[in-house]
């Protein structure tokens, strides 16, 4: 196995990165094609079960990325920035609309423990004992459940591909053995993808594990950089607050300065003085209704 330091701040930061042989290795049958995903798999367990990367942010982080694949698979405008805006910018009262409503089953869904229970409520529209039946859908290997849970919801529920995917990620997490669904087949599919079945639709799933896998390792080695640096910079923060502030940053994957635990000027002031130290990035480019991340 490969390993990459990153050295924020004179701080080491060790992670196991993706074997080129991986990602660059043309698999024609389906034992290799099999093959290459349980080896990303096998090296992206290795590094969420490390406690360098802020894992919270990382499946935000990837919650969004999922959203958007589904604007594209639907054939939606929407992308990162119009979703980060429908959930962080909507008043009280408001509903968050289609592209909305994806993006917060993905970020509900994400941010808890896999559970029947915790699925329901980011499927709220779906019957607790439906997801369960789901959920027991298939055997044999991780991707093979996850493929066979997906055939399964589309072909009972018509027009239902994000709960699938969903619902497909949420057991390949617990085939894995992790506590967290992590968001990782909806950014490798194709749109052409969702309508394959039975064989054609494994190796299709096995294909978007190896890409997506190698795309989340290297968010998760950058993630734990940012994270690394913003806690390097913690203690020159004088604000009240800005403790709690710093771990909200290390969990979510954009804040507006409204959501810190700060009157509204020095919440501005604190996430300025962020983006000049270098821990957090303004993520909008706008000058109003700005939001902010690692």
């Amino acid at each position: 196995m490969t390993f990459t330091r990153l050295t924020p701040n004179d701080d080491a930061i060790t992670l196991a990165r993706m074997p080129s042989w991986v990602t660059s290795a043309r698999a024609e049958t389906p034992e290799d094609v099999a093959f290459l995903s349980g080896a990303a798999l096998s090296n992206l367990h290795v590094v969420l079960a490390g406690d360098q990367v802020p894992k919270p942010l990382l499946r935000d982080r990837l919650a969004l990325r999922a959203a958007e694949a589904c604007m594209v698979f639907s054939g939606r405008q929407e992308r990162a920035g119009d979703l980060r805006d429908t959930f962080h910018l909507l008043r009280p009262g408001d509903l968050p609309g289609p592209a909305g409503e994806t993006y917060l089953q993905w970020r509900r869904a994400a941010e808890r423990t896999v559970s029947v229970k915790s699925l329901h409520g980011a499927l709220a529209n779906v019957d607790a004992t439906q997801i369960a039946a789901w959920l027991d859908t298939g055997q044999g290997g991780p991707v093979t459940r996850a493929a066979a849970v997906f055939e399964t919801v589309v072909s009972d529920a018509p027009r239902s591909e994000g709960a699938a995917l969903i619902l497909a990620d949420a057991v390949l997490a617990r085939a894995l053995g992790w506590g967290h669904m992590v968001p990782i087949l909806a950014a490798g599919l194709k749109r052409a993808d969702l309508g394959k079945r039975r064989a054609d639709l494994r190796q299709a799933c096995h294909r978007a594990v190896t890409a997506s896998a190698a795309e989340v390792v290297r968010q998760a080695s950058d993630l734990a950089r940012r994270a690394a640096h913003l806690n390097a910079v913690a203690p020159k923060l004088r604000a009240k607050g800005a403790g709690e502030a710093v771990e909200i940053f290390l969990s979510q994957d954009a804040v507006a300065p409204s959501a810190l635990p700060l009157p509204d000027r020095a919440a501005r002031r604190l996430c300025d003085r962020l983006v000049d130290l270098g821990a957090v990035r303004e993520l909008t480019g706008r000058d109003t209704f700005r939001l902010y991340g690692l």
